[in-house]
């Protein structure tokens, strides 16, 4: 029985490249059950990519087929694997960061390189600039139908050999934690770091206390402010920023019915820490 296969890539839907993966895909299986993760990763942004694996990935069954095409060195030496995650999902994609988050926090039971003698779209050996069609889709497909096993894909090479992009991991110093804005809440947003839910709690703030946020690019401090600790949106008023838990179990910073990232002009990445500390107690003489 096939298994589902769910395709990530910077593409957009705005000219046929992702109808073209998908037509690759049912001509290898035409039973096949197609999903889409997003093609609306930034253009080259093989961060974002990562960290939309991560995001999604072990909410799949065991068994699904994810490919992700996010490749700016793409007909390069770089290489194309697949990788097997703990969880039993597997991941088919050029081996240039993509995997960061996956490696990190989920954890990589198996990789193979893919044999491209063997799994590469027929008769398209003279091109090198859609990979995502010609190499990743037509294997990820082939592994979805059960056409090939996991073996099937190629040689096995270390696990410890996926490459992995910079991290920054959070700190905790006296009463503050510092972490990264690793990425968007894209539609709504907010901030979302790498502090966990359990680090942050070693601070002793629970819902409803007031916290100080300062948020940093460098040398220079853009945010600075005490905000609420909330269990919810509803918690604050409309327009109210507040801290909350997101989805990964982290902690974020937003503003309810409106955008953090706009309002104060806020990016991503391991240049942008924020820092959470509880609010200290105001005395008025």
């Amino acid at each position: 029985m096939s298994k589902a296969l769910i395709l990530q890539t910077d593409f957009g839907t705005a000219d046929g490249a992702v109808s073209a993966m998908y037509g690759v895909a049912f001509s290898v299986d035409p039973e096949l059950k197609i999903f889409d993760l997003t093609h609306e990763i930034p253009q080259y942004d093989i961060w974002e990519a990562s960290y939309r694996l991560i995001q999604t990935v072990s909410y799949w069954p065991k068994g699904s087929v994810f490919v992700s095409v996010v490749d700016p060195g793409v007909g390069s030496t770089r290489r194309s694997i697949a990788v097997e995650t703990v969880d039993g999902q597997y991941i088919i994609t050029p081996d240039n960061g993509t995997l960061t988050h996956i490696k990190k926090m989920t954890g990589i039971m198996a990789a193979r390189v893919i044999d491209e003698s063997v799994n590469r779209l027929p008769n398209s050996g003279e091109s090198y600039t859609f990979h995502g069609r010609d190499v990743y889709v037509f294997t990820g497909a082939r592994l979805a139908g059960g056409v090939i096993d996991f073996a099937g894909v190629g040689p096995q090479v270390a696990v410890d050999s996926v490459i992995e992009l910079p991290t920054v991991s959070p700190k905790k110093e006296n009463d503050v934690i510092t972490g990264t804005i690793d990425v968007l809440d894209v539609r709504f947003g907010s901030l979302w770091t790498n502090i966990s839910r359990e680090s942050f709690l070693e601070l002793g703030i629970n819902h409803g206390d007031r916290v100080e946020i300062s948020i940093e690019n460098g040398t220079r401090t853009l945010y600075k402010n005490i905000i609420t600790y909330a269990k919810s949106f509803a918690d604050v008023y409309v327009g109210e920023p507040l801290l909350y838990v997101n989805s990964l179990d982290c902690m974020a910073v937003a503003i309810n019915q409106g955008s953090f990232a706009r309002a104060y002009n806020i990016g991503t990445g391991t240049s942008w820490k924020l820092g959470i500390r509880k609010a200290p107690k105001l005395v008025y003489e």
